[in-house]
C-alpha cells in the first residue's frame, strides 16, 4: 500500500468513526509506526482536511451533509435559473451527469457553491468554452445536490418539481 492509498483510507476511517480514532490504533491497522501516522495526518491537514487531535485519538470537523440525485430536463435557457434557484434554497451542485445510450455514463464535476460560481458556469457555457452536457441526452440529466439538511434537499425537490425540471419517475 503506497503512502497516499493509506492516507486516504486514514481519512475515511476517522470520517466514518463514531469516535475519536487513536493514532496507536490507526498505526496498527496500517502495519506502520506511530511517528508515521503522525506524519500523515500533518500531509492530510497540508491537503485541508481539518483534522483535530484530542486526547482520545483523531476527529474530524467537517459540517455534516446530506445529498440527493434528480432527474432534470430543461432548456439551455433554463440553466442558470435551475443552478441559482438550487443555491438560493441552500444547496451544493456537485456534479451533472448523463446516461447516454452508446457512451454510457458520463460524469463532471461542477461544484456550483455560490451565484458567482452561477455566473463563471454560464459564462464559460456562452462563451462557447463548451455546451451544456444534458445536450447529448436530450436534455435529460442530473445533479448531485448536496445540502446541510434532509428538509433543505425536499424544498429543492419541490422547487424543481413546481417549475417542471424535476422528471418523476414512472413506476
Amino acid at each position: 500500500m503506497t503512502g497516499s492509498d493509506r492516507r486516504k483510507q486514514i481519512v475515511d476511517q476517522i470520517r466514518n468513526s463514531t469516535t475519536p480514532v487513536a493514532g496507536k490504533v490507526l498505526a496498527a491497522a496500517y502495519d506502520v509506526s506511530r511517528q508515521v501516522i503522525v506524519q500523515d495526518i500533518a500531509l492530510i491537514r497540508a491537503a485541508g482536511y481539518d483534522i483535530i487531535s484530542t486526547n482520545r485519538g483523531y476527529i474530524i470537523n467537517e459540517p455534516a451533509a446530506v445529498s440527493r440525485v434528480f432527474k432534470v430536463k430543461h432548456t439551455d435557457a433554463q440553466v442558470e435559473e435551475e443552478l441559482t434557484e438550487i443555491i438560493d434554497l441552500g444547496g451544493i451542485v456537485r456534479n451533472v451527469m448523463v446516461n447516454h445510450r452508446v457512451y454510457g455514463h458520463m460524469e463532471a464535476e461542477i461544484n456550483i457553491t455560490s451565484r458567482r460560481k452561477v455566473t463563471e458556469f454560464m459564462d464559460d457555457i456562452q462563451n462557447g468554452k463548451s455546451s451544456p452536457l444534458k445536450n447529448i441526452t436530450s436534455d435529460y440529466h442530473y445533479h448531485k445536490v448536496e445540502a446541510d439538511s434532509e428538509e433543505t434537499l425536499d424544498l429543492i425537490e419541490d422547487m424543481l418539481r413546481n417549475k417542471g425540471f424535476l422528471v418523476e419517475d414512472r413506476g
